[in-house]
C-alpha cells in the first residue's frame, strides 16, 4: 500500500466519523491504462501487431523453404523452391492453362454450396422450431452424417452419370450437414426470454421468425456456413482427383502421376487461395447481414 492510498483511506475514515486509532477504510485507486485513455490508438496498435504476425509467419516459412531447396537440404525435384512454383504458376496463368481448371472447380463449389446451404438452412430451421419434426428426422440425419461423404461418390455416379452432377451433389451433401447442424442448434439455442417477449407482443408465426428467431440465430448459422465453405473446397478437390477430367483436384493428381511436382504445388496453392477467398467472402457477407453480432476483427467494440 503506497502513501497516497493510505492517506486517502485515513481521510475517508475521518470523514465517516471513525474513532481515533480505529481501523481506517482502505480505498484502492486504479489509474486508467493506455487502452482506456486512447482505445482507438490501442486498437490500431494491436491490429498492426496482428497483421504483422500474420504476414511474418508464412513469409519466414517460405524463406526457409526457399533456402532449404537452394542449399539442397531437401530434394528440389520433389519439393520445388517457392520461386520455381511461383514462376511456373505465373507462366501457366499467362498461357491460359491454369484458368480452365480454376473455373471448373469454382463452378462446382458455387453450385454445390448454394444448393447445400439452401437445403440445410430450411431443414435446420424447421427441425429447430418444430419439435415433432426434429424427433422424426434427427435419428436418420445423424446416421447419414457419420457416413464419409466421399463414400457417396459412387452412388452419385450411378445416379447422375459422368459429368458435373456427381461433383455438385457431393459438395451439396457435405455442405447440407454442416449448415443443418449449425442452424438447428442456433434456433434451439435462442433464449427463451426472446420467445416470451415475442409472445407478449402478440407475434404470429411469421413475425416470430422474422423478428425473433432469424436475428437471434443468424450469427451462429453464418459460422456454420463459413466452415462449410472451407469444407466444400476440400471435398471438391478430393472428388476431382477421383472422378473428373478437369479442375484443380485433377490438376494436382495428374501432375503428381507425371512427376511434375512444380505443377502439383501450383494446384495446391490455388486450392489454398480459393478456400481462403471463399471463406472470407462468406465472412464478409455475414458481417453485413448481422451488424449486431460480435465481431472478431475490425473496429473496437463500444
Amino acid at each position: 500500500m503506497n502513501s497516497e492510498t493510505a492517506s486517502l483511506g485515513a481521510d475517508r475514515a475521518d470523514r465517516a466519523g471513525a474513532a481515533p486509532g480505529g481501523p481506517a477504510e482502505t480505498v484502492l485507486v486504479r489509474r486508467p491504462g493506455p487502452r482506456e485513455r486512447d482505445p482507438v490508438r490501442a486498437h490500431r496498435r494491436r491490429l498492426a501487431l496482428e497483421i504483422s504476425l500474420a504476414v511474418a509467419v508464412p513469409t519466414v516459412l517460405i524463406l526457409l523453404w526457399q533456402l532449404a531447396a537452394y542449399r539442397h537440404w531437401i530434394d528440389p525435384r520433389v519439393y520445388p523452391a517457392p520461386s520455381t512454383i511461383a514462376a511456373d504458376g505465373w507462366q501457366r496463368a499467362a498461357d491460359g492453362k491454369l484458368w480452365p481448371d480454376v473455373w471448373a472447380t469454382l463452378q462446382r463449389v458455387i453450385a454445390g454450396y448454394a444448393a447445400g446451404t439452401a437445403a440445410g438452412y430450411a431443414v435446420g430451421l424447421l427441425m429447430g422450431a418444430v419439435r415433432i419434426v426434429r424427433a422424426a428426422l434427427e435419428p436418420l440425419l445423424d446416421a447419414l452424417y457419420v457416413v464419409p461423404k466421399l463414400a457417396l461418390l459412387p452412388v452419385f455416379l450411378n445416379m447422375f452419370g459422368l459429368g458435373e452432377g456427381p461433383q455438385i451433389a457431393l459438395v451439396a451433401t457435405t455442405v447440407f450437414f454442416f449448415v443443418w447442424i449449425s442452424t438447428m442448434a442456433a434456433v434451439m439455442g435462442v433464449a427463451e426470454g426472446y420467445r416470451e417477449a415475442g409472445q407478449v407482443f402478440g407475434a404470429g408465426p411469421w413475425q416470430m421468425f422474422r423478428h425473433v428467431l432469424l436475428p437471434a440465430s443468424l450469427p451462429q448459422v453464418l459460422v456454420g456456413m463459413r466452415v462449410a465453405a472451407g469444407v466444400a473446397v476440400l471435398v471438391i478437390v478430393a472428388s476431382e482427383q477421383i472422378a473428373a477430367d478437369s479442375g484443380l483436384g485433377h490438376l494436382v493428381f495428374d501432375s503428381r502421376a507425371l512427376f511434375q511436382n512444380d505443377v502439383m504445388f501450383v494446384g495446391i496453392v490455388c486450392v489454398a487461395v480459393l478456400g481462403v477467398v471463399f471463406s472470407e467472402l462468406v465472412r464478409f457477407v455475414g458481417r453485413r447481414l448481422t451488424p449486431w453480432a460480435p465481431r472478431d476483427r475490425g473496429r473496437p467494440q463500444s
